[in-house]
């Protein structure tokens, strides 16, 4: 059950990658792509059933099994606590993955204070908490990458108004620390999915689940896109080959935003998708549709 990277062996050797929210979806399928590249992997997450659960999985896989550390991302103390225990398990940290997050569908008029607040907490405050301790206890001295995170907020984010506003506020903070640290020798990127089919999905009620099977249809490339894709683009990003892009953010979304309502968009299905993870989420829902990882769309190399 090897993953199936594109990027060539042994390109993180001896390199410590935190990700956060490692326990599940698309943080866990990063975590398994650094590991098979050889990076020693920090797990970071509220559960420290799913943390294990995924470092025996990188170990039984052959990659170096991940130290696992339970952290609210919201709660300042707990933040500083997690990068010193990843600090203490071997430093310096080379590399930040700002995955973790999390967000309810509502319309704006319904969110209540404490609702929006949560989720900009999820999406904003704790990245942030976990991008300054890091660049503190490590990369000012030593350098390092940051990849957040962030959604296909372009143009609005309907039925996700504290989301959506938590994201734009990430991509704000990602150009502003690009050239905050950039004397540390710190680059900080990040990373747009679209409609990727994950584990994330199944915590959708059913009104949007009926959405989401029809979502394809919106997307130029007509079909969602996989874990592992969104992956590559992180693993790039926090590359070596990366090392003169700063303060950028990479779309994954089959050029959803770009779409339009005066401008046909027929049927088809030539986009190919990659799959590299041997382990990737199932969506049942999906794939009782059609539409999910192992069906309806192309295998690519």
């Amino acid at each position: 059950m090897t993953y199936r990277t594109v990027f060539r062996p042994g390109l993180f050797d001896r390199q410590r990658i935190i990700v956060t929210g490692g326990g599940s979806g698309i943080g866990r399928c990063i975590a398994h792509e650094l590991a098979s590249l050889g990076a020693f992997v920090a797990l970071i997450g509220r559960k420290v059933d799913k943390l294990t659960t995924v470092a025996g999985e990188v170990e039984a896989a052959g990659g170096k099994r991940p130290s696992t550390h339970v952290c609210d991302i919201r709660d300042e103390q707990q933040v500083r606590a997690a990068v010193q225990g990843v600090l203490e398990a071997g430093s310096p940290i080379d590399g930040l993955v700002n995955n973790a997050g999390g967000q309810f569908m509502s319309p704006m008029k319904s969110i209540s204070a404490n609702g929006f607040d949560a989720v900009v907490r999820n999406n904003l405050t704790g990245g942030f908490l976990m991008a300054r301790e890091v660049f503190n206890a490590s990369m000012e001295a030593h350098g390092g990458a940051i990849v957040n995170i962030l959604a296909d907020m372009w143009r609005s984010m309907p039925g996700m108004a504290h989301s959506g506003a938590a994201r734009a506020g990430m991509l704000n903070l990602t150009e502003t620390a690009a050239v905050e640290w950039a004397p540390s020798g710190v680059r900080v990127n990040a990373v747009a999915p679209g409609f990727i089919a994950s584990s994330g999905f199944n915590n959708y009620p059913p009104e949007a689940r009926a959405k989401l099977v029809r979502v394809r249809e919106l997307v130029p490339l007509k079909r969602l896109g996989t874990e592992s894709e969104t992956s590559a683009a992180v693993v790039f990003l926090l590359s070596e080959a990366a090392a003169f892009i700063s303060g950028t953010c990479l779309r994954v979304d089959g050029a959803h935003p770009n779409a339009r309502g005066d401008w046909p968009m027929p049927d088809h299905h030539r986009s190919k998708a990659y799959r590299g993870f041997p382990l990737e989420s199932k969506v049942e829902f999906l794939e009782q549709a059609g539409q999910g990882t192992t069906s309806g769309q192309g295998d690519g190399a």
